[in-house]
């Protein structure tokens, strides 16, 4: 029997499919082999980008987005700490500590010169988990638990009390775009690295710190204690006003865990109200495709940056270590990210090799493919792992409970000509204001 061309072409797209199928991601977020299982090909797949450990390149580095290493290795840090694999542990330990900088504050000086505040905090993050895992110390260089202190001293140092009554503005220097906003990231990831830091160390200066982030924060447009919605970033030519309220799951999310942290180090009723309002106004803005997790601003329109795309995962971590801190939110959590593991595995049939997509809600394959994407499958899946693990083996341990990561309370401090200069806001300032404003909106 002879076949024609139209019935070869038919059999051929036919055997694809099946390889394809053969091929997808097939999680049960009720089986702890099963999370393991597709947490490893999701973490394999997100350092098939990674270059950092290859001849000639700079361990760490990702030039042109280099916070997003910082999110690799807290991806990584999480699948060893949750599943045992050392597989990655050597690059993460060389990326972390090289990337530390000159002073161990994360300001490298390959890319300290265009960095924003968010830049630096997301390693001190990094850091600070690498502290609360117990992960080990490198022989030389800097402790993990002293770059976390080495982000939080150069910060402090940049609160800025010239416009709004304080907080951090979004970039770190003048010549920025962003230099006059002061944003939801940049202050709410502060005020989490500072409750990490004062549930770690038991040291007063990082719960005075926090408390003081978190008043400014409530004060100003970007964080409403009465509605619990989270702006995205305000003005510092209006003085901070306004607000702009574009919703990012990351936003919400640095705030949230600051605050599970918070309830969990003094168990003061303040932080259960701002925990528990926090993760309410997170579950009605973010989850409009029942419990699966969405960063509405961008999915939809199919418009995320390859920042955007990695935001709703390190949400994803951070609403799992809220229902570990502050056990009275583990049934509003662990549905949400039983569901969004759930759809995230069944992103994940790219290309006949596990490649995953961003809008997981469609329970398929988006056509998306990237190292961000894998980042974020890998951090869901993880969160789900924390679940099946007993608290007391993987929750942050601080120096009390079992942390032996060296402390360093002046690291990273800056000389007083170290710092950025802030001069007082002038009419061109409002106007280059506006033209940012009008432009980011755009």
């Amino acid at each position: 029997m002879r076949l024609s061309v139209q019935s070869i072409w038919t059999v051929l797209l036919h055997l694809s499919a099946l390889v394809l199928q053969a091929h997808a991601l097939d999680v049960d977020v009720n089986s702890q082999d099963s999370l393991k299982s597709a947490a490893s090909e999701a973490t394999y797949g997100a350092f098939k980008w990674y270059y950092g450990n290859e001849t000639g390149q700079i361990p760490g580095a990702f030039p042109e987005k280099w916070w997003e290493g910082s999110a690799l290795f807290a991806a990584a840090l999480n699948y060893w700490h949750l599943t045992g694999d050392t597989t990655y542990n050597e690059e993460v330990s060389v990326g972390l500590q090289w990337q530390g900088g000159e002073k161990g504050d994360y300001m490298p000086s390959n890319y300290s010169s265009y960095l924003g505040n968010d830049d630096q905090m997301f390693w001190g993050l990094a850091a600070m988990s690498a502290a609360e895992m117990k992960f080990p110390d490198r022989s030389s260089g800097y402790s993990w638990l002293s770059l976390a202190q080495g982000v939080f001293n150069t910060q402090k140092a940049r609160w800025d009390m010239t416009s709004c009554g304080g907080g951090l503005r979004w970039q770190i220097f003048v010549y920025q775009a962003g230099y006059t906003m002061k944003n939801s990231v940049s202050n709410g990831g502060f005020f989490q690295l500072a409750a990490r830091l004062a549930r770690y160390t038991d040291n007063d200066e990082y719960l005075t710190w926090a408390n003081k982030i978190w008043d400014w924060s409530v004060s100003s447009p970007l964080v409403n204690n009465k509605t619990w919605v989270v702006a995205d970033s305000t003005q510092c030519a209006d003085n901070c006003a306004n607000a702009g309220n574009i919703a990012w799951t990351y936003n919400y999310g640095t705030y949230l865990m600051g605050a599970a942290y918070m309830y969990n180090y003094t168990s003061d009723p303040k932080w259960l109200e701002a925990t528990n309002g926090l993760l309410d106004g997170m579950s009605k803005t973010f989850f409009p495709h029942g419990n699966i997790i969405e960063d509405i601003t961008c999915e939809p329109r199919e418009i995320c940056n390859n920042n955007e795309i990695l935001f709703k995962g390190l949400t994803s971590q951070w609403l799992a270590y809220t229902a570990l801190m502050v056990p009275s939110t583990a049934d509003k959590i662990w549905p949400k990210l039983q569901s969004s593991g759930t759809a995230a595995g069944e992103s994940c049939t790219g290309h006949g090799n596990n490649t995953c997509g961003v809008r997981w809600y469609e329970s398929k394959w988006d056509g998306w493919t990237g190292m961000e994407e894998q980042i974020s499958v890998s951090q869901v899946f993880s969160a789900n792992l924390l679940k099946y693990a007993s608290g007391k083996t993987v929750g942050p341990v601080t120096s009390k409970t079992g942390g032996n990561s060296k402390s360093d309370p002046n690291a990273g401090e800056q000389k007083t000509n170290d710092l950025p200069h802030y001069a007082p806001i002038t009419g061109g300032d409002k106007a280059g204001a506006s033209i940012l404003t009008i432009a980011f909106v755009v």
